[in-house]
Formats: structure tokens, C-alpha cells, sequence
């Protein structure tokens, strides 16, 4: 995903509000071994960005930042801030992509097969009790999401975080004998 920033001089409150009102985004990029980069996004273009991301995949989306001299680099989000009524986006945190730096981040796990279950079908409810599997990786190894098959699940089975297929170049964080699905009696 591409997006445009502006370089921003203060870093003052009321800069951060001048720069919401004018329906932009202030934020910051953390480059490894140099200060922190403040920076101006453009706001109609990232909700709309946000409008077609699926659901738990914003953290391991990579986002292109085009300044307007050129300079491009890559970065993932590190962090989002909302405004807690209106749930408008109030601040973003950027984390800069090097190609041989490891980087950790949360990977969404989805479920498949939950439509042919066999433990839902007799009555059982799955629940998801781990959603995101906390991961280190090369930038150019970051998996979108894992998928876990349930079809063959009964009531009372479980899947813990080791029944994932999980790539060699991608070094799970967590411990892999948590439970991570459960097909539960009502």
C-alpha cells in the first residue's frame, strides 16, 4: 500500500490538532539507530485505505511512504490511536523495513471449515481463544495470516499454536502448546 507523507517541523499539541482538523493524520516513523520522523498522512487516503482492509490484517499489511522528494520506504504500522468517541484514526506509529533486520509483529489466525465442523453441527460453539500469533521474521517473510482447518473437529477438541503451519523462516514468540481453538458444549 502506497501513501503520501509530509514532513512536519513541530511537534507541538496544537500542530497535531491543526493537522487533524484539516482531515490529515500526524504520525510517526521509527527508523533503527536515528531519531524519530514526524510526519503528515493524508487522511481521505488512508480511511479509504482502512475501509478495504480485511479484518485483523492491518498489522502485517507493508506500507510504501513516498515523501514528496522522492524518498520512499517501506514500514509496517506499529501502533494506531482512535479517538475514543468518534473512533476517527488520531495517530499512527510507522516502524521503517530493513531488508536483513528481523522485525516482530502479530500475524491474525483464521479459521477454515467452520461452515462443515463436525462439533458445531452436533451443537458445539467454536471459539477462537488465541486471534493473533506474535512472530519474528525477515521483512521479506511476513506471512498475511495462518489458517487453521476445523472441519474435522468434534465437540471438546483443541488446537493449540504447534498445529499451525508455520513456514521455517518464521520464528513463532509465543509458547506453542497454548490452546488457540476450541469446539465448547453450549
Amino acid at each position: 500500500m502506497k501513501l503520501k507523507v509530509f514532513k512536519r517541523e513541530q511537534v507541538k499539541k496544537s500542530e497535531s490538532n491543526r493537522i487533524r482538523r484539516e482531515g490529515n493524520i500526524p504520525a510517526v516513523v521509527y527508523v533503527r539507530g536515528k531519531p524519530t520522523e514526524a510526519v503528515v498522512i493524508d487522511g481521505t487516503e488512508f480511511s479509504s485505505f482502512l475501509r478495504t482492509v480485511q479484518q485483523g490484517r492491518l498489522s502485517t499489511t507493508v506500507f510504501s511512504l513516498k515523501e514528496e522528494g522522492g524518498k520512499e520506504r517501506r514500514t509496517i504500522l506499529k501502533e494506531i490511536q482512535y479517538h475514543p468517541t468518534t473512533y476517527q484514526v488520531q495517530h499512527l506509529d510507522f516502524e521503517e523495513l530493513f531488508d536483513d533486520v528481523p522485525v516482530t509483529l502479530n500475524v491474525p489466525i483464521e479459521c477454515t471449515g467452520v461452515v462443515d465442523c463436525v462439533g458445531v453441527k452436533l451443537g458445539g460453539v467454536l471459539r477462537q481463544v488465541i486471534r493473533k500469533l506474535r512472530v519474528r521474521c525477515l521483512p521479506k517473510d511476513i506471512p498475511t495470516f495462518f489458517t487453521v482447518d476445523v472441519r474435522s473437529m468434534g465437540q471438546n477438541d483443541k488446537k493449540r499454536l504447534a498445529d499451525l503451519e508455520i513456514p521455517q523462516t518464521v520464528k513463532p514468540v509465543a509458547n506453542l502448546n497454548e490452546v488457540a481453538i476450541v469446539i465448547a458444549k453450549r
